[in-house]
């Protein structure tokens, strides 16, 4: 049905590769048969967790990010491991991160984040049930646990406080879902 929009690889290399990211370089045929290059990110994917507390609060973190020189407030998230299922590493992520353990999990959605120039994708879960616990971070991760109430966290996306794009939309799915306007699909 999309055949008339897909592009056909030609050739393809990789031009980095890092610890945690590849890039490539391919060339691919057009629908109109004419020849490009396309340079791309690899990544593995990641997924999203939106943990809300019976309160109606949301536990969410403060963290630096070198690319834009900035701290973010995001809901937790993590790298997949080659492998992992999406479930696992949601699970595995907001204990890591947060301390938070949730009895309660139900896949929202799958993201794309940055379709010109990267394959990620990430698995977006909802966690309820939130229980207390220690974090245990990664070596060289340091971030800040916070908890606010969900109305005050849309009023720092409205006021561009919050822009981080996982973010801003698991709120908005939270919200939807808060509202039961929305129900998930079921997981494919």
């Amino acid at each position: 049905m999309d055949e008339h929009l897909r592009e056909k690889l030609i050739s393809g290399e990789i031009v980095y590769e890092g610890e945690f990211l590849k890039i490539r370089r391919d060339t691919v045929r057009l629908p109109d048969g004419k020849e490009t290059s396309r340079e791309y990110l690899r990544h593995p994917g990641a997924v999203v967790i939106l943990p809300l507390l019976d309160d109606g609060r949301v536990v969410l973190e403060r963290q630096y990010r070198y690319p834009p020189d900035q701290v973010f407030i995001e809901f937790p998230a993590g790298k997949l491991h080659e492998g992992e299922d999406s479930l696992f590493c949601a699970q595995r992520e907001l204990q890591e991160e947060t301390g938070y353990t949730a009895s309660n999990w139900q896949y929202v959605c799958t993201i794309h984040n940055a379709i010109a120039y990267s394959d990620e994708h990430l698995d977006i879960y909802l966690a309820r049930g939130l229980q207390t616990g220690k974090a245990q971070l990664d070596d060289g991760e340091f971030l800040d646990v916070i908890t606010v109430p969900f109305e005050e966290l849309m009023t720092w996306i409205q006021q561009g406080k919050v822009t981080d794009v996982k973010t801003i939309i698991g709120a908005f799915w939270l919200e939807k879902i808060q509202q039961s306007s929305w129900t998930p699909p079921d997981r494919k």
